[in-house]
């Protein structure tokens, strides 16, 4: 870990809640299956075919028995070259500045053919962030689907979530399912959204032993999954239900806890697998609902890997969550509860989540954004990936697209040779201000060449070996920077301008179209 000093610079907070029940409505959002073609209700919530989401990859029927309908489909997307990353993405229509609690399942079924009797390893990506590596072998291998959770902030109106192969991808990547849901603005708010965001590690009701907790009982749907140790396991006497509390957990969590017989220290191994060296976002959340002790009479210290996490917390039937926004962790990680000095209880715990707190990997530039959005509908067949962000993350910028270093990540050139382009060359092509260089020569674009004077920085235009159409633009004899304009064996007719003839610095060709004067010699 790059700062271990910072252990003990972590931002810890409590807070107590008030206790009270409310009707539970769905949590508002997108549930799409993947691969589906048609809308189907599961448990009474639509799920939405992915048509009208994504343009890339292919949707496939499993031929596993018995699968539930959202892990019965998949979309598949095609892995060209083993080695090359690329990523397909999903764009959702979204609330700029909400959270959203986005959940991807993934169940191989087999679908790649008997020669890949394993799932592929691939990459997940949100907007220009890498999320994680989805490995879902070990899941697989057990008869199980997997997923992953996290949490993101909406930067604009849209948000793409991204399927991605990458070098140590052996077969076609996919994806089951994907879900976008809004998060109320209490939860995890202490997590800086406009810089960070949340990747679920684990999320665990102690003591449970029955199936996840979910909607209903969680009203944004999170997944908290049973978790036994080798401890006393207590039931509550009084079943809270729980409005006040920051991220605000279904009260079901509360229905049992991890406890010791005797007025000992508890230590819980979790999460039960090691962690990578990283910060972390941690909450624990606590109620004491037992009606042999006097009220507030149970009361505990925590500690993290003996590093002390929080000091004399009074546990009460009100309900307690303390949690740490950057907490270091590496390896396996030890939770100790143990009574505080004034206690006359046993220390217990209900729940608990952990986040690695992602760095946002930033955006490319709004405008140049949408420079691109509008020359990719110009085209009949964009390349494939022209989805999500053009340059984010760094290994996964759009086919052709080449950008700046830096915070204000720019489209600097634009190079789609001889890849069987249709269509014409939207005007919005201007707006890429910060382009260098284009190579659009060798395709079947039609059309007229647009204005291009706003492209200050333009060296290299070559559009040769096309069906264009029309005069040359005087506008480009302007163009101081401009070194090579290659034109020939278009459809262009009219006069050459006389800016374009001679002009030191440039070469130009045009040969093989129909131009009223002959070309520069």
């Amino acid at each position: 870990m790059p700062f271990p000093f910072l252990l003990f610079f972590s931002s810890i907070f409590l807070s107590f809640s008030s206790l009270s029940f409310s009707q539970q409505t769905p949590p508002k959002g997108y549930l799409i299956n993947c691969g589906a073609t048609r809308r189907s209700v599961i448990d009474g919530r639509v799920w939405l075919p992915d048509g009208n989401f994504i343009s890339a990859g292919t949707s496939k029927n499993l031929t596993v028995p018995g699968l539930v309908a959202t892990l019965s489909t998949v979309r598949s997307f095609p892995l060209e070259n083993k080695n090359l990353r690329r990523k397909f993405c999903y764009a959702v229509r979204v609330y700029r500045g909400a959270r959203y609690l986005i959940r991807t399942t993934y169940y191989y079924g087999g679908v790649n053919g008997l020669n890949f009797d394993s799932p592929p390893v691939f990459d997940q990506i949100v907007d220009g962030t890498f999320w994680s590596v989805v490995n879902t072998t070990e899941d697989y291998g057990k008869g199980l689907s997997s997923y992953y959770e996290g949490v993101f902030e909406a930067k604009g109106n849209t948000m793409s979530v991204c399927v991605a192969s990458n070098t140590y991808t052996v077969s076609d990547p996919f994806i089951s399912s994907l879900e976008m849901l809004i998060l109320g603005d209490s939860i995890y708010n202490t997590t800086k959204f406009d810089t960070h965001a949340l990747h679920l590690v684990a999320r665990h009701s102690f003591g449970h032993n029955g199936s996840i907790i979910r909607y209903p009982d969680d009203q944004f749907d999170r997944y908290w999954q049973p978790y036994e140790e080798n401890v006393s396991v207590t039931a509550s006497k009084k079943i809270p239900a729980v409005s006040g509390f920051w991220n605000i957990p279904p009260s079901k969590v509360f229905e049992t806890a991890l406890s010791t017989a005797q007025l000992e220290s508890m230590e819980l191994r979790w999460p039960p697998f090691s962690l990578p060296n990283s910060s972390y976002y941690i909450a624990l959340y606590f109620a004491d609902n037992s009606n042999s002790m006097p009220s507030n009479s149970r009361v505990i210290d925590m500690h993290i890997n003996d590093v002390r996490y929080y000091s004399n917390l009074v546990l009460s039937s009100e309900g307690a969550a303390v949690f740490a926004t950057r907490w270091p962790l590496g390896g396996l990680t030890k939770i100790t509860l143990s009574p505080a000095a004034n206690s006359n209880g046993s220390p217990l715990i209900n729940a608990g989540e952990i986040f690695d707190v992602l760095r946002l990997g930033g955006r490319t530039h709004t405008r140049d954004v949408i420079a691109l959005e509008e020359l990719k509908y110009s085209l009949r067949n964009p390349p494939l990936d022209w989805n999500g962000d053009p340059c984010l993350p760094r290994d996964y910028t759009w086919t052709g697209v080449k950008c700046s270093e830096g915070e204000r990540t720019r489209v600097i050139s634009l190079n789609l040779t001889g890849m069987g382009l249709l269509g014409s060359l939207s005007p919005s092509i201007a707006n890429l201000t910060a382009l260098n260089g284009i190579w659009l020569g060798n395709n079947s674009l039609s059309g007229v060449i647009p204005d291009l004077s706003s492209l200050k920085l333009l060296e290299i235009l070559h559009l040769q070996d096309n069906q264009l159409t029309g005069e040359i633009p005087s506008s480009l004899g302007e163009m101081k920077s401009l070194r090579e304009l290659f034109l020939q064996n278009n459809n262009l007719t009219g006069r050459i301008p006389d800016s374009l003839i001679g002009r030191a610095g440039l070469e130009v060709r045009t040969s093989g179209n129909q131009f009223l004067s002959p070309p520069p010699s």
